[in-house]
C-alpha cells in the first residue's frame, strides 16, 4: 500500500475469489498435474496442467457458492426495503458468514501438510490464478484513469489519477463489469471512502499489508483493519482512547489535537482513575503451559490460574491485567477476576502511545515523535507553573 492519507478512495472486491477460482478453473486434487495433459501449462507462471475432467472439489464448492450468492442477493433486497427487518438481516448475515468460512477453510485445507483430501499443488495453483487476476484488474483500472493505492488477495483500493481528466476517466462500475466478464468472477463495488489511511510497518516506511482505517462516505462509521481497536486482545480503555483519537483526527486532521486526547488518557492512568476492568487483556491460549519455551504474560497468567485450580485449555482465553511490567514471574499480572485495583500505568501508557502511533504514522509521526511532543508539552507546563510560583 501507499502509506499516507488518501482522499476520495473506492474499494472493489472479488466475490469469493479463491472458491470461485477453484470452480472456474477446475482446480482439484484429482485433476491437477494429470498424466493425460502433462504437455499443457494451464496455471500461469508455474505451468501446471489441469485435466478437462471436472474435479470433485468443484462439485463440493459450487453449491455452497451459489447458496451464498442467493443469501447475499436476499440481503440486498431486504436492505433496500423501506422498513428492513433487522432481525432477518442479522440471520441472513450469519448464514452468509458461515458459508464464507466453510469456503475459506476449503481453500486453506489444500495447503495443509496432513490433508487427506488436499494437495499442495492446488494451493499453489489457486494463488497463482489469484495473483494473475489481481494484476490484470490493476492494469485495467490504471488504463481506465484510476490510481491503485493498494491491492491484496481479493480487494483493490483506487483513487482518481490526477493526471487523467474526469472526461477521460472510465466509470468504475463499467470497469468492474469488464473484469467480471473477463475472469468469470464478479468484481463488486464495495465502498466509497471520504479518506483512507494506510499504516506503515513498525520500524519501517513500507506499508503494512493489512493495517488501515478510513471514513466511509456518507456515514459516521469508520472502517478499521489491523489496528489496536480491531485486535481482540486490546484493553477496552486503549480501544476507547484510540477510537476517540480517530474521531478527533477526522474532525481536525491535526496531530496536536490527537495528542491532546492522548495526554488526557495518560493523566487518567497515572491518577489511578481508570477502572481495573477496562485494562483487561484477553489472549488466546495456544498450548498447554508446559509447551511454552519463553516466559510471557500469558505464561504468568496461566501459572496464576493453575495456582487457583482454574483450568484454562488451549483454544480458550486467559484474561489478566498487567500490574508490574518489570517482573518476570506470576506477579507480572493478575487475573481479571482477582480483587485488586492495582495496575502498571507506565505499561498501559506505552500501549496508548502505540495505539496513537497507528493513527498518526500515516501522516509521518512515529513513536519517538509522539514521545518528544509529550515531553515538550510537559516541560512547557512545568515552566509555566514555575513562572506562576
Amino acid at each position: 500500500p501507499e502509506v499516507g492519507l488518501h482522499e476520495n478512495v473506492h474499494e472493489l472486491d472479488f466475490s469469493s475469489l479463491y472458491p470461485n477460482i477453484i470452480c472456474t478453473h477446475n482446480v482439484s486434487p484429482d485433476v491437477i498435474r494429470c498424466d493425460c495433459h502433462s504437455d499443457r501449462e494451464d496455471v500461469p507462471e508455474i505451468g501446471y496442467s489441469i485435466c478437462d475432467k471436472k474435479g470433485y472439489l468443484v462439485d463440493v464448492l459450487q453449491p455452497i457458492i451459489d447458496a451464498r450468492d442467493e443469501i447475499k442477493a436476499e440481503i440486498t433486497r431486504e436492505s433496500n426495503r423501506d422498513n428492513p427487518d433487522q432481525q432477518r438481516l442479522d440471520a441472513l448475515e450469519g448464514r452468509s458468514s458461515a458459508l464464507k468460512w466453510i469456503l475459506v477453510a476449503c481453500f486453506g485445507y489444500q495447503g495443509f501438510s496432513n490433508a487427506k483430501f488436499g494437495r499442495s499443488e492446488c494451493h499453489e495453483a489457486i494463488n497463482a490464478f489469484a495473483r494473475e487476476i489481481l494484476l490484470d484488474a490493476k492494469e485495467r483500472l490504471e488504463d481506465g484513469g484510476w490510481r491503485v493505492l493498494h491491492g491484496i488477495v481479493d480487494s483493490i483500493w483506487v483513487t482518481p489519477d490526477p493526471e487523467v481528466s474526469d472526461a477521460d476517466r472510465e466509470d468504475l462500475q463499467t470497469l468492474a463489469a469488464e473484469s467480471t466478464e473477463h475472469t468469470g468472477i464478479r468484481l463488486e463495488y464495495e465502498s466509497k471512502y471520504e479518506w483512507v489511511a494506510f499504516v506503515p510497518q513498525r520500524e519501517s516506511t513500507a506499508g503494512a499489508l493489512t493495517k488501515y482505517f478510513g471514513k466511509v462516505a456518507g456515514d459516521d462509521e469508520f472502517k478499521l483493519r489491523g489496528i489496536e481497536a480491531r485486535q481482540r486482545s486490546t484493553p477496552e480503555f486503549v480501544e476507547r482512547v484510540q477510537r476517540e483519537c480517530l474521531r478527533r483526527f477526522d474532525a481536525t486532521r491535526s496531530p496536536e489535537a490527537v495528542l491532546g486526547v492522548l495526554q488526557g488518557a495518560i493523566q487518567q492512568l497515572h491518577t489511578g482513575t481508570v477502572d481495573y476492568d477496562q485494562l483487561v487483556e484477553r489472549n488466546r491460549v495456544s498450548k498447554p503451559i508446559e509447551g511454552y519455551t519463553q516466559y510471557t504474560q500469558n505464561v504468568a497468567a496461566l501459572e496464576r490460574a493453575r495456582d487457583q485450580v482454574t483450568s484454562v485449555h488451549p483454544g480458550q482465553d486467559i484474561e489478566y491485567v498487567v500490574v508490574d511490567d518489570e517482573k518476570s514471574s506470576r506477579e507480572w499480572v493478575k487475573l481479571a477476576h482477582e480483587t485488586t485495583d492495582a495496575y502498571d500505568p507506565d505499561y498501559y501508557e506505552t500501549q496508548l502511545v502505540r495505539a496513537v502511533e497507528s493513527i498518526l504514522s500515516p501522516v509521518g509521526w512515529n513513536q519517538a515523535d509522539i514521545q518528544q511532543a509529550l515531553c515538550e508539552t510537559q516541560n512547557s507546563s512545568l515552566d509555566g507553573f514555575r513562572e506562576t510560583v
